[in-house]
């Protein structure tokens, strides 16, 4: 048994990735993906007929609404492999506007909607400052599933817990690496490895919360 088998066993495994031809190999049950994961999958030609789609779908002049096209093509091929929800992220210029993201939001949901995808299946990545957690609690309330993201601190996930959000996604590595860059000489790798990791001990903690 592989790691990623031993994983399986408890818990779901979750895709971060645009390449969704790389994940019938490792079937996930869910996938998530954001504007720099699409970004560099688009950018492969195999990928050209879905980037094309989106295009003819509607006007190119509001750049906003092409990125969200792209984002929804890219998320329902994803649908077609995993079982379970794909997270498609809001423009993160929009981090600080609640309406702004609220807005973003519900169109997204309703390109999926259109297509014949259940809200069920998607979840929107939102960034947890205090203007996307607010956000998200109204979404929450109109039964738009929110997956909160950027989310380095306890306090982050305590007002996301508070506001009813299904799904939040610490960033376990950007805690290590933050740690370890303002230790510097003084990291000591083993002492901060497995279950001492910053990252991990953050994760650990909002569980036992």
């Amino acid at each position: 048994m592989n790691q990623l088998e031993q994983l399986r066993r408890y818990t779901t495994v979750v895709a971060d990735t645009g390449n969704f031809l790389e994940l019938k190999q490792f079937a996930p049950t869910d996938s998530t993906t954001n504007p720099s994961l699409i970004l560099k999958a688009a950018r492969l030609p195999e990928y050209a007929p879905v980037l094309r789609r989106a295009l003819d779908a509607g006007a190119r002049t509001d750049l906003g609404a092409v990125v969200d096209r792209v984002l929804v093509q890219f998320g329902l091929e994803i649908l077609k492999i995993v079982p379970g929800r794909v997270s498609t992220e809001v423009d993160a210029r929009l981090s600080h506007d609640t309406p702004a993201t609220i807005e973003r939001a519900r169109r997204i949901v309703a390109q999926y909607q259109a297509a014949g995808i259940p809200r069920e299946r998607v979840l929107i990545k939102i960034a947890s400052t205090w203007e996307g957690i607010a956000a998200a609690r109204v979404l929450q309330a109109e039964g738009i599933q929110c997956n909160l993201t950027l989310l380095f601190a306890p306090v982050q996930a305590d007002a996301a817990a508070a506001a009813g959000v299904r799904l939040i996604s610490p960033f376990v590595g950007r805690v290590y690496d933050w740690y370890k860059a303002q230790a510097g000489a003084a990291w000591n790798e083993a002492a901060n490895a497995g279950v001492n990791d910053p990252g991990v001990k953050l994760v650990s903690g909002i569980y036992r919360s």
